[in-house]
């Protein structure tokens, strides 16, 4: 729930509320990576005995990752890069893209490569989060095998139907739950650490560096596993927005790392002590006759930490939209309060989607880790370059503090991103190939925009030339308002153009109106638009809306009656353009439009076609539009 703009920093109530719905959609995913994690750092595929000095150089591994990776990196340096408060990849790029100069093109390459990354993270941490929960059942009883995978499905369809009541209120219902997970895990590990006082020693950095000397290959391999403990950091990011920095903060220090800790270093004793438990150590800690009651609680807490990168790709989708990194899509805001607060259905499902194949195709918790970390730390990586962009350009920092704080980060992220290489035709290949999947779209979109709109303004014609014509021709005026959307201030559209031609008249009152989207997530009101009278009652008006808000064009009606223009509901029609593209190997060539391969082209149209409507999107009245097509040669 976004802290409205204006307001100072949230305290009190204010800030407790947001600390604790925080706790519900933020930590979600890293919360319950203590189901899966030290079970796959020891699990067969990395080979690693649970003795003494390797039980303790994990735990030190873990300990000293966390406390870099998250404690350093995101919560104290790279969450101070916002875009005025929003964050995640593309928010970052929106800060670096006016400056990167004859960069820019990497740049974008790389924040669309990470955006891309995001989303495939997005797909398996559902997946593994209630995989690695139910789990608990097998551990219980083998008999129960066969009913992980299904419970496992049904308990994800009826995640992403809860979907459309909106981060608000799902933040509501898990904050409370999650508090509860923490405290379990911090008894637990209580528990455990008191059993065997001496896994304390853990604590000491120097067990995590004799670790990876002793053990070499087999050492630096095992960060594959031990990124998992990670998982949640660049949602951690993402889902800035949502509740500010301070919530975050205060949430991950008060009560999220000291419980992690506790619970990791828990069954680190429960290893040292009975070496058999590594088939489960997280289930090992738990009582045998609170076993049931806590795979209940794993389980629900494991719904919850789906939530921060289901919201998150909610984020990062409408990012993308208003950026025109995708095609229009249905986005709904669920709160009337807070900002930022949407649900956008095309995304909601295809992720359903994508994690019932992926718990059916996988099937256990071993065989997705595999497919785990790759998408995670290579987003980590391309976050650490732009962040040394924004601190360069934006911030002044020296070359020699961005060449030792952000090589510092690239050296952490690109040791975990080597390691886990590994595990690519164990399972790494699936968020590769939903990356590049992504990144075609994007990027074909985008390119294909650019073409399109080269094309249309190539076909419009200077206002003024417009003007003078119709002023010599003096058509018929007809009572009302015309708004023509078009996306090239300051040319008559090509609708404007056949409407005349066509139809022989022309409204009484005349607004050309484009809606730009601007580097920043929200625009003030008093920035909202402004207006050119061009004379003979035509008028140009450019709105504009940041990247985290969606374009409302009756407003803006409403917004220029003190301007002096009035355009009455009933008496307003809106025009729009509707092009059919032909995608053809050889078309007519234009002038500065970017080249597309026939697969591209085949690529953008199809996005077209199954793109939201303009008028849903621009929320115009359905009964008060006019659409007129033209044939195109893409």
């Amino acid at each position: 729930m976004n802290v409205p703009r204006g307001h100072g920093p949230p305290t009190g109530r204010a800030l407790a509320g947001l600390t604790l719905a925080a706790l519900g959609v933020v930590y979600g995913d890293i919360g319950t990576s203590p189901l899966y994690a030290l079970k796959e750092c020891f699990g067969k595929a990395h080979g690693i005995p649970p003795t003494r000095e390797n039980v303790l150089g994990v735990l030190s591994l873990i300990l000293w990752s966390l406390n870099f990776v998250v404690s350093y990196k995101y919560i104290a340096e790279v969450m101070r890069a916002d875009n005025r408060g929003e964050g995640g990849i593309l928010a970052l790029l929106a800060l670096v893209k006016g400056r990167a100069g004859r960069r820019r093109t990497l740049l974008t390459v790389l924040g669309l490569c990470g955006a891309a990354l995001l989303y495939g993270d997005g797909v398996i941490t559902p997946a593994i989060s209630v995989l690695g929960a139910i789990e608990g059942l097998d551990f219980a009883t083998t008999a129960l095998r066969q009913w992980v995978v299904p419970v496992t499905v049904a308990i994800l369809a009826l995640l992403f139907l809860l979907q459309k009541g909106g981060t608000e209120r799902v933040g509501r219902i898990f904050g409370p739950i999650m508090i509860v997970w923490f405290a379990c895990i911090a008894a637990l590990g209580v528990r455990g650490i008191a059993q065997e006082p001496g896994v304390l020693q853990a604590l000491f950095p120097w067990h995590a560096v004799m670790f990876l000397i002793r053990d070499g290959r087999q050492g630096f391999l095992i960060l594959g596993a031990v990124v998992l403990v990670l998982t949640g950091a660049e949602a951690l990011y993402a889902d800035m927005g949502h509740f500010g920095r301070r919530p975050i903060r205060l949430a991950w220090f008060g009560l999220v790392l000291p419980a992690l800790m506790l619970n990791y270093f828990g069954q680190g004793a429960a290893l040292l002590q009975r070496p058999e438990a590594v088939s489960n150590p997280f289930y090992a800690l738990v009582p045998s006759g609170l076993l049931y009651p806590m795979i209940v609680v794993a389980t629900t807490a494991a719904i919850v930490a789906s939530q921060a990168l289901i919201s998150g790709a909610f984020s990062l989708t409408q990012q993308a939209v208003q950026l025109g990194y995708s095609p229009r899509m249905t986005i709904r805001h669920t709160s009337e309060r807070a900002r930022g607060q949407i649900y956008v259905p095309e995304v909601n499902w295809a992720l359903m989607v994508a994690c019932i194949w992926l718990v059916f195709t996988f099937g256990s918790v071993t065989r997705l880790a595999a497919a785990y970390g790759i998408a995670v730390t290579g987003t980590m990586a391309i976050t650490s370059i732009l962040f040394g962009v924004v601190a360069r350009e934006r911030w002044g920092w020296s070359w020699a503090k961005v060449c030792t704080v952000v090589g510092l980060f690239l050296v952490v992220d690109l040791a975990f991103f080597s390691a886990n290489l590994v595990k690519f035709v164990e399972g790494g290949w699936f968020p590769i190939v939903v990356a590049a999947l992504i990144f075609a779209l994007m990027s074909s979109w985008k390119r294909g925009r650019a073409r399109l709109s080269r094309i249309m303004e190539e076909n419009s014609l200077p206002m003024e030339l417009f003007l003078s014509d119709v002023a010599k021709r003096i058509p018929h005026r007809v009572p009302g308002t015309a708004v023509f959307m078009t996306s090239h201030p300051g040319g008559a559209p090509p609708v404007l153009l056949h409407h005349v031609k066509h139809n022989k008249v022309l409204h009484e009152q005349v607004i050309l109106m484009s809606v730009l989207t601007q580097d920043v997530p929200y625009v003030d009101d008093a920035d909202r638009f402004d207006c050119e009278d061009l004379g003979q009652k035509c008028y140009v008006v450019n709105a504009r809306y940041g990247f985290m808000e969606t374009p409302d064009v009756p407003a803006v009606l409403r917004g220029l009656q003190a301007r002096g223009i009035a355009a009455r509901p009933l008496e307003t029609t809106y025009y729009l353009g509707r092009e059919t593209l032909i995608a053809t190997a050889h078309p007519p060539a234009v002038p500065g439009a970017p080249e597309l391969a026939l697969w591209r082209k085949r690529l953008f149209i199809l996005m077209s076609r199954n793109a939201q409507s303009a008028s849903s999107f621009f929320n115009l009245p359905p009964n008060r539009v006019v659409e007129m097509g033209a044939q195109i040669q893409f």
